[in-house]
């Protein structure tokens, strides 16, 4: 086993890619990424995502030829003890991109980012500028762009070359915009997450590590959006597609 297969463990659930990565080892796993010189998305998984995958073509293949799927749902980590008994590291998203953008700082690497309305955009650059002093941020795009323009944008990223895409809400697609252009948008790092911009901008707080630790960051989206509250549907089909596997290997 090589020092790759060392660092992280790449499980099926459900048929679904998912990595195991310990958080002492992001460094080295990120650090491998961006020594490839070839296009690299990073997928950050929910439960809902790893549902969407089960049953949609183009979101699977973007998840399946992701070079990092990082579980962001605590019953994704439950599933993976249940299934093979293997504890899967979750992270919080916010956590995790600062985790990222800390490694490229330390490298002196770049950052492009894109989405969000163009006042949050330029804070939420200026929050991230100060932030990581010595990360070069080359190039942003706020998101809500007409179809048209697409094509100079894209364009614009590739020749800026950056080691990290960020992108937010806004971009046409979500996370599949990623997918959709992968070969024309160079070859730095790549990661999706809805509410980033926004995040960096303070125009919306993320869960606090106690109810993330806890698995509790449901009971506030559920107070913004009370439909939320239906997920315990496909919440319970998850539970009976893992027993059902589970007496499958058995």
């Amino acid at each position: 086993m090589d020092e790759k297969e060392l660092k992280r463990e790449r499980i099926s659930l459900l048929n679904v890619p998912l990595d195991i990565v310990q958080e002492a080892d992001i460094f080295f796993v990120v650090n491998e990424l961006l020594s490839s010189k070839r296009p690299k998305n990073i997928a950050l998984l929910s439960l809902w995502d790893l549902l969407r995958a089960r049953r949609n073509g183009e979101y699977r293949s973007y998840i399946m030829n992701a070079d990092l799927v990082i579980p962001i749902s605590k019953s994704l980590v439950s599933g993976s003890r249940f299934l093979y008994g293997k504890k899967a590291v979750r992270y919080m998203p916010f956590n995790f991109i600062i985790k990222l953008l800390s490694i490229l700082e330390i490298r002196e690497l770049s950052l492009y980012l894109i989405g969000g309305k163009k006042k949050t955009l330029n804070q939420a650059e200026a929050n991230v500028s100060h932030t990581f002093p010595f990360l070069k941020i080359i190039g942003r795009y706020p998101g809500y762009f007409k179809k048209q323009k697409e094509g100079d944008i894209i364009e614009a990223i590739r020749k800026a070359s950056p080691s990290l895409l960020l992108a937010g809400k806004g971009v046409h697609g979500e996370e599949l915009w990623i997918h959709r252009n992968s070969d024309n948008i160079g070859y730095g790092i790549r990661l999706w997450c809805s509410d980033v911009i926004d995040v960096f901008a303070n125009k919306k707080r993320h869960p606090s590590d106690y109810s993330f630790e806890h698995g509790l960051e449901w009971i506030g989206f559920c107070c913004k959006n009370p439909l939320h509250i239906f997920r315990i549907f496909p919440y319970l089909y998850y539970k009976l597609l893992l027993l059902i596997y589970k007496i499958r290997k058995q």
